[in-house]
C-alpha cells in the first residue's frame, strides 16, 4: 500500500507535520491552491517569557494568488526572525548543535518566493535532522483536476496511492464515500498525546514551530514526534 499526504508548504511548521510525512510514502505539497493570508502559510509561533510570539514573513495583501504565486519582496525578515530565533533558544543544549544549519537558511540565502523557501526548509529538516525517507512531489507537477476532494482524490490516483493520510481537521468535510468509491482507504491522522519535554516558560505548549523541539531535544527529537508509539 502506498500512503500519501497532501497538505499546503507552511512555514517552519509544528511537530504535527512532520508526523504525517513520516507517516507517508508520498508528500504532496499542495501549493497550486489559494494563498490565505494570516495562516500558517508565512508564519508560526516561537516560546517567550512573554507567552507566544509570532514569526511572520511579509508576504502582502494580494489575495488573489497561488500559494506559489507568492513573492518575497523584502528580505529583511530573515535577519529579522534569525535574531529573534537565537535570542529565545540561544539557551536550549542544542541550540548550537543547529546553529549553522538555520544560519545558512535565514542568513546565507537569499529567498524570493514563499512556496520555495517553506518547501526547502521542510525537506531539508525532515532528511537531515529527522531522518525521513518520504518522497517529495509538487502537486503542479502531477496530473490532476477539480477542485478539494476532487484535486486530492486526483492527485492521490496520479502517484497510485492507495491510502490517503488526512489531518483530523477534515473530518468535518470529507465526504468518506467518495474515498470509498475510488478504492482509496482514508486515515485520520492522530495529533494527540504526543510527550512533553523540557521546554522554556511553562506551560507546556505543542502549537509551536519545530524549532523548538529541535533545539530542546537535539537527536532525539523523532522520539517526541513519533518513537514513542513504539514503546
Amino acid at each position: 500500500m502506498s500512503k500519501v499526504a497532501i497538505i499546503q508548504s507552511n512555514y517552519i511548521p509544528w511537530k504535527g507535520y512532520f508526523d504525517i510525512i513520516n507517516d507517508s510514502d508520498i508528500f504532496v505539497f499542495l501549493d497550486d491552491v489559494q494563498y490565505t493570508k494570516n495562516d500558517w502559510r508565512n508564519r508560526n509561533k516561537i516560546k517567550t517569557p512573554k507567552g507566544l510570539s509570532w514569526l511572520t514573513i511579509p508576504s502582502g495583501s494580494n489575495l488573489n494568488r497561488l500559494i506559489n504565486e507568492v513573492e518575497l519582496k523584502d528580505n529583511n525578515w530573515q535577519k529579522e526572525h534569525w535574531a529573534k530565533i537565537t535570542i529565545h533558544y540561544k539557551d536550549s543544549m542544542y541550540f548550537n548543535l543547529y546553529h549553522d544549519f538555520f544560519e545558512d537558511i535565514y542568513l546565507k540565502r537569499k529567498w524570493s518566493s514563499l512556496s520555495e523557501l517553506n518547501q526547502y526548509i521542510i525537506k531539508k529538516i525532515s532528511r537531515e535532522i529527522l531522518g525521513i525517507n518520504t518522497e517529495f512531489v509538487n502537486s503542479n507537477e502531477l496530473e490532476s483536476d477539480g477542485k478539494k476532494q476532487d484535486k486530492v482524490l486526483s492527485l492521490v490516483s496520479s502517484v497510485s496511492g492507495s491510502v490517503y493520510l488526512s489531518g483530523p481537521a477534515a473530518k468535518d468535510y470529507n465526504d468518506d464515500q467518495l474515498f470509498k468509491d475510488k478504492g482509496i482507504k482514508l486515515i485520520y491522522k492522530d495529533y494527540s498525546n504526543y510527550p512533553e519535554y523540557e521546554q522554556f516558560h511553562p506551560p507546556f505548549e505543542h502549537g509551536v514551530t519545530i524549532l523548538d523541539l529541535i533545539f530542546h531535544k537535539g537527536p532525539e527529537a523523532p522520539y517526541y514526534i513519533w518513537g514513542w508509539r513504539n514503546k
